[in-house]
């Protein structure tokens, strides 16, 4: 797996405590980047955060590039909905070499059998789309043999407020392995950029009560009080 922010909202958190402060000032939103103080905005950002108002964190986006992740992985990704996709198409790229497969964590602990049955049927997966092509059938119809282990590539702009929620969501334990690992290393790249907005991000049990219920990991990460950092 292979994540790269490639670009971002410049001066983030100046822009956001902008946005929000606009609602009550006399003058607008570029005359208050100009001459907003560091400690103005800080006092800013910790009243929205603190009182849920977000709807300022919805001006500023990133656009990531991720690569080397599965079809399982990114037919997860794009359920969240308030986002922005351009995904490496199966109907118009031509796979002539055999392809990556991605391969559990938990399928290589099992070794032996179990990883060489996995890696058999992806080899033949991909044998018979290269069959059926070679016999004259579009690879829009051939791709529906390809499995969801084959490596896609796929690039995500999100908002902030989006983001946050993406986090508390795929950062969880109980997340799936490698849409937590994508959403790990994207918390990673985003927080020196914004490190007050991004503070306590993550799973929720970061924050307050785990929401899970009776599905709840038993392990919550420990309580971050971002005003503490």
């Amino acid at each position: 797996m292979h994540i790269k922010l490639l670009f971002h909202t410049p001066d983030p958190e100046r822009a956001i405590a902008a946005a929000a402060r606009l609602c009550y000032a006399r003058v607008g939103a570029s005359e208050l980047m100009d001459t907003m103080e560091d400690a103005e905005i800080k006092r800013i950002l910790k009243i929205i955060m603190g009182s849920g108002h977000l709807a300022a964190l919805e001006h500023i986006s990133y656009t990531f590039a991720i690569d080397g992740v599965s079809r399982a992985m990114t037919h997860q990704l794009v359920r969240h909905r308030l986002a922005s996709y351009n995904q490496q198409s199966q109907r118009y790229v031509s796979y002539d070499d055999e392809p990556v497969f991605i391969i559990p964590p938990k399928v290589r602990e099992a070794g032996g059998e179990a990883e060489a049955a996995y890696t058999k049927h992806c080899k033949e997966s991909f044998e018979s789309y290269r069959d059926l092509i070679d016999k004259g059938v579009h690879k829009e119809d051939a791709r529906y043999l390809l499995p969801n282990a084959m490596e896609t590539k796929i690039v995500v702009t999100m908002n902030t407020r989006e983001l946050l929620h993406f986090f508390s969501l795929r950062c969880c334990r109980r997340a799936q392995w490698e849409i937590r690992e994508a959403a790990d290393k994207m918390l990673e790249l985003v927080t020196p950029t914004a490190p007050y907005i991004f503070a306590d991000a993550g799973a929720a049990c970061r924050r307050t009560f785990c929401p899970e219920g009776s599905m709840a990991c038993g392990n919550p990460f420990p309580r971050v009080f971002r005003d503490e950092l």
